[in-house]
């Protein structure tokens, strides 16, 4: 685990591999992340490369602040903004059309997932980057991991930083939910609850679709 001075300057080093096409793994508030920024081209074809991810599948991104997540979606809708409000910062993925120049291989079906990270250093890197386009730390396939030492060395030497902040939680993933109109449809159980969702959902008079 690097040093609070050390992890200052390990971030800095990420940023500035981020913004040249760079690769890194850093830690949020639930495994390690594998991210690139979702503004450089290249280096989220090197993601894609590193990850051995099959092209149709999309791959979340993680933003700063809520302004900066409605900033790639085409719209809003009111019932995404009470989610975000009652969640964010925290492991909820909110799935939304994507706005035009999102990346294909990020949003292959249209749509964007993205969430609000707590995690300090996940966030340091998205205030000075940009938005992140975020996967697991691990090859397809494999298992999400807490700690820098578990993850597969085959991945970490084709990354241009490591952050090591220790462990992170684990526990479930995110929650990852699509959101149309006053509409929800869980598409991943994770972190959040079904019934917290569900709280939500129902204070505002929608419904969760099956």
């Amino acid at each position: 685990m690097d040093s609070t001075e050390n992890l200052r300057a390990r971030i800095e080093l990420a940023a500035r591999a981020l913004l040249t096409g760079g690769v890194v793994v850093y830690p949020t508030e639930t495994f390690y992340g594998l991210g690139a920024s979702l503004g450089v081209a290249a280096g989220v074809e090197r993601l894609v490369a590193i990850k051995g991810r099959e092209a149709m599948k999309p791959l979340p991104v993680i933003a700063a602040d809520e302004a900066s997540a409605r900033a790639l979606w085409r719209e809003f809708p009111l019932l995404a903004g009470r989610l975000a409000a009652r969640f964010w910062p925290g492991p909820l993925t909110i799935v939304l059309p994507a706005r035009e120049g999102v990346p294909r291989c990020v949003a292959p079906l249209g749509e964007v997932g993205v969430r609000v990270s707590p995690h300090p250093v996940a966030l340091s890197l998205t205030r000075l980057v940009g938005p992140l386009v975020a996967t697991s730390a691990n090859l397809a396939g494999g298992g999400e991991k807490t700690c820098v030492a578990a993850i597969d060395p085959a991945v970490v030497a084709r990354v241009d930083a490591v952050i090591d902040a220790g462990s992170t939680p684990g526990g479930l993933p995110s929650t990852v939910l699509r959101v149309r109109g006053d509409r929800v449809q869980i598409l991943r159980e994770g972190a959040i609850s079904p019934e917290a969702i569900a709280a939500v959902v129902g204070e505002w008079g929608g419904a969760i679709d099956g």
